[in-house]
């Protein structure tokens, strides 16, 4: 087989039309213009760069087998080209790869329809997608998997689902991956309506939905305040499933915590623990967030101690429950007889509750307050003690101030 030679001779009149191509672009330095074409910037420092060596007296020859380094240093400056906006130049690269004896590999390919997706143009994955079905690699079903997921990364659900069809039609199959990517992004861009449907089509392939798409559909239920859906997504995903932990579970509570029906979230933790599942921090806090807003101080009370037999380490929320729990009913004084349960009371704050909480039942007033403290003074060594410290005098300034006018 031939090799396909790239001399410098050749690379001047593509260069010279780029650089026209620019003119408006061009910059003036000690009155003399400098076109600022890529592929110009590269070949004036390749000394500098290493990635393309040109001299008047050589050629560079790139190999079929892209073994050759040269092979390399011109896939290069294509992906420069693309990454940094000289589509116009990427393109004549590209079209030249195809029209020579190179036969592009799937890195590279890959990477120039991430950088297309990246920079937006999603026009140029699809006529990339098209010339490369035309000429039948094998690698072309991993080529429709990532053009799937560039169109979905970019919000073109348009795109992303005709990619899709065509590729069933062509007979590959949708994997894993690509298939649980395809609900995500629907749930990320779409509406609810639409966010379903991906999920059924999911579901008819037979295809089970990973962590992250379970994540991704419940927050978009949770977005909506559609609680009564989430809690019938989960028990159609399978409560019983082990290996996403106590995620399933973790949202099911929280479905029935956010709005505040106590005897559903107390007879589904139960059917937790009968499950043989084990509470985590989340599950705590879920229960714990819900207690506090309601001020039941028994039940809260109650929470820490099965909390404490259990092993689970508070964090900043399962403090900000307690704390407001006391501080709104003006029991500030009751504060200190109630920390004693906790294990951790000096050491450094942290937060390990899962975020889908946060976005269903929001942050309590001393978590808010605690997280600006430590933004704000930094250097200090913070402790949950100093926080509450510094929380309950804060209140117990805005009180007076309140009572004085």
């Amino acid at each position: 087989m031939g090799a396909w030679h790239l001399s410098p001779d050749s690379l001047l009149p593509w260069l010279h039309k780029s650089a026209k191509q620019t003119h408006s672009n061009l910059v003036s330095f000690h009155n003399k213009p400098i076109p600022t074409s890529p592929l110009t910037k590269m070949i004036n420092q390749h000394n500098q760069t290493k990635l393309l060596r040109i001299k008047q007296s050589s050629q560079v020859t790139t190999s079929i087998s892209g073994s050759d380094s040269n092979s390399t240093d011109f896939n290069a400056i294509m992906l420069f080209c693309a990454e940094n906006g000289y589509v116009t130049e990427a393109q004549m690269l590209w079209d030249e790869t195809l029209n020579s004896s190179f036969i592009p590999n799937l890195n590279l390919v890959s990477s120039l329809m991430i950088a297309y997706a990246k920079t937006g143009h999603f026009d140029l994955i699809c006529q990339i997608l098209s010339q490369i079905r035309n000429r039948s690699f094998n690698w072309l079903p991993q080529v429709y998997s990532l053009a799937i997921k560039c169109f979905g990364m970019g919000g073109q659900l348009d795109c992303m689902e005709c990619t899709l069809n065509d590729m069933v039609s062509m007979g590959f199959r949708v994997d894993s991956v690509t298939g649980n990517a395809y609900v995500v992004y629907y749930s990320l861009f779409g509406s609810l309506a639409e966010m379903e449907v991906a999920y059924g089509r999911l579901k008819k392939s037979r295809i089970l939905l990973e962590e992250e798409g379970i994540r991704a559909v419940s927050l978009a239920y949770i977005k909506e305040n559609k609680f009564f859906k989430l809690g019938e997504f989960l028990r159609d995903v399978g409560l019983g499933r082990r290996n996403v932990g106590n995620l399933l579970w973790n949202l099911l509570l929280l479905s029935y915590a956010a709005k505040f029906k106590m005897k559903s979230l107390q007879r589904e933790f139960l059917a937790m623990l009968a499950a043989g599942f084990r509470p985590d921090l989340t599950t705590f806090n879920i229960r714990a967030l819900a207690f506090s807003k309601m001020s039941l101080f028994w039940d809260l009370h109650l929470s820490l101690d099965h909390m404490r037999h259990e092993n689970v380490v508070p964090d900043l929320v399962t403090y900000g429950c307690l704390a407001d729990t006391y501080m709104d009913k003006r029991m500030g004084r009751n504060l200190d007889f109630a920390l004693q349960k906790m294990i951790n009371l000096n050491e450094c704050p942290s937060v390990a509750t899962d975020h889908f909480v946060f976005e269903a039942m929001g942050k309590g007033e001393f978590h808010v307050n605690s997280e600006a403290f430590m933004e704000f003074n930094n250097h200090k060594n913070w402790t949950y003690k100093k926080l509450i410290a510094v929380h309950v005098k804060k209140r117990h300034r805005s009180n007076q101030i309140f009572w004085n006018y």
